[in-house]
């Protein structure tokens, strides 16, 4: 079931006394008036804040689960982490998803006595889900697109006695609901299209199960891994369009991608939404959109250079679902691509500009 987006725009107002602010206040500060007893009261700024309250309530009618919120993606994929495992745990996680959560677990998580094994996205299901504490997906994989059964992989998990966490970043709650197709955990880097505008860093993780939330604040708390209250009051702002921005990037891929699987300069695409993708059938399952994600891949690196630089509608830039159109090699970055490998993330611009731009860039080649 789809979140209510207009309801979303209306959770603070509907709760507002005579003369507050219709906009919600940011608040900064680290200490708080307590005069006698502290029961019930925001107590301290690593603690609590009204920003990130209000912002959280906003979350959690997005995913229809409590949230709590981070400084970054990695943030909130760390509290998951280390709120679900412990020495002697096991963790299951792609080897094809985002190459830090495999660095976090490679240099740290297996320091501290836990195992971690790696998967391809596409054979993540060959070997079975016993023995493991906690399993660790990404659907669709950043940046190659392939796609897992949520639910076959959610049930396995649980009747194997683990938990299972979806990084679900790409395609936010509007366009995938991991929850409600039995996930235990969801993370997300609200850095991206969440926010939308390319100008913070944030995350959050959202779960059903209230054991799990308990040990994600407390990991919060006792960490310091907080968000400042001047990026959760902007990714508030950024949420109030959310779904806008979503249906405009979203029908844009759809048409670029069609577009650009005919281009004779394009060796290969991926994008979900195309009838002849290998993940076309389970996101037409389980998504709402297919997402604003899309990868190319060229005739050579030098090309894929050539093309993203002299795109004046694409920034060569890492990261993805901002406003404006962003394209890189993720190559360079160390995931195992071709290096002609082109990841695009499909912003606001105009669909019509915005091809003649790429299409213009694809021609010079």
């Amino acid at each position: 079931m789809a979140p209510k987006t207009g309801e979303m725009l209306h959770l603070r107002g509907n709760a507002l006394n005579a003369g507050d602010p219709v906009a919600l206040p940011l608040t900064q500060s680290s200490m708080y008036h307590l005069p006698g007893g502290t029961d019930g009261l925001p107590t301290y700024g690593r603690v609590d804040n009204p920003t990130w309250l209000h912002l959280e309530h906003v979350l959690a009618h997005l995913e229809e689960a409590p949230c709590l919120t981070f400084p970054s993606g990695m943030g909130a994929i760390s509290a998951a982490l280390f709120a679900t495992l412990k020495t002697g745990s096991r963790l299951l996680i792609p080897s094809d998803g985002y190459y830090v959560t495999r660095v976090l677990a490679d240099r740290f998580l297996s320091g501290l006595g836990m195992s971690v094994t790696e998967r391809p996205t596409t054979t993540f299901t060959e070997g079975g889900f016993d023995g493991f504490d906690v399993v660790f997906v990404e659907s669709p994989s950043n940046p190659g697109l392939d796609m897992l059964d949520l639910p076959a992989i959610a049930a396995a998990v649980r009747a194997a006695g683990g938990i299972t966490i979806a990084d679900n970043t790409t395609l936010t709650p509007l366009g995938q609901r991991p929850l409600e197709l039995g996930i235990d955990v969801v993370v997300s880097s609200d850095t991206k299209a969440m926010a939308g505008h390319s100008d913070l860093l944030m995350g959050h993780v959202a779960s059903r199960n209230a054991q799990i939330m308990e040990r994600v604040e407390e990991w919060r708390r006792v960490s310091g891994a907080i968000p400042g209250p001047h990026e959760a009051w902007m990714l508030h702002r950024g949420l109030e369009t959310l779904d806008v921005r979503f249906e405009r990037m979203c029908s844009s891929a759809q048409v670029l991608a069609e577009r650009l699987a005919d281009h004779p300069a394009v060796k290969q695409i991926r994008y979900p939404g195309l009838t002849g993708d290998p993940s076309h059938a389970l996101a037409a399952a389980q998504t709402a959109r297919f997402g604003f994600l899309l990868s190319i891949t060229l005739e050579t690196e030098e090309k894929a250079e050539t093309f993203i630089n002299a795109c004046p509608m694409l920034r060569p830039a890492t990261s993805f679902g901002g406003v404006h159109s962003s394209a890189e090699r993720r190559a360079r970055w160390g995931d195992d691509v071709d290096p002609a490998f082109i990841r695009l993330s499909v912003g606001c611009e105009p669909v019509e500009e915005l091809w003649q731009a790429i299409e213009t860039s694809l021609n010079a080649l």
